[in-house]
Parts: structure tokens; C-alpha cells; sequence
């Protein structure tokens, strides 16, 4: 599934925002829970960047973590992005 994002939203609000499958984002961007949990594609890793401790800290309870996930939440859609593609999970936490 392909989504057009707005510059300066975030991934969750975006796919929230066009019903993607998968991410639920149920604390509403607050980096609260768990539930819009991504995998960034190996692509794009290096362009997305690390989390910040805070996310380090709540992906703990996301399911089946990786190297590359990171929660959509906490990426802002900027014009070096512009392509960016996500996996989601089997499953939220």
C-alpha cells in the first residue's frame, strides 16, 4: 500500500490518517504504547536514523522486536523520506 504524507506529520499519523493495515496507534503519537510498530526497510534505515531512548524504551513492549523497528510515531515525514517504505508486524503488542 502506497500513502501520500504530508511533510512534518508523522509515519503513524499518516497511516492512521489512509487506514493502513497494521498500525493502530492507539496513544495517539504520545510514544505511550507499543501499537505502531514498524520495520523500517533495510533501505532506508541509515535515512530514518536511530530511535531516541524514550522509544528504545517502549519498543520493550512491542512484539517480535528487530534491528530495524522503530515506532512510526516517532518519524516525521520529511523531503529525504520521500519513498520511504515500512513493514508492519504479524501483530501489535
Amino acid at each position: 500500500m502506497s500513502v501520500e504524507a504530508v511533510s512534518g506529520s508523522t509515519v503513524m499519523e499518516t497511516a492512521v490518517r489512509h487506514s493502513v493495515p497494521g498500525i493502530l496507534g492507539e496513544c495517539g503519537g504520545a510514544c505511550a504504547c507499543a501499537t505502531c510498530h514498524v520495520y523500517i526497510d533495510d533501505a532506508w534505515v541509515d535515512a530514518v536514523g536511530d530511535p531516541e531512548a524514550m522509544e528504545e524504551d517502549m519498543l520493550d513492549f512491542a512484539l517480535d522486536v528487530r534491528p530495524n523497528s522503530r515506532l512510526s510515531c516517532q518519524i516525521r515525514v520529511r523531503d529525504d523520506l520521500d519513498g520511504l517504505v515500512v513493514h508492519t508486524p504479524v501483530r501489535q503488542a
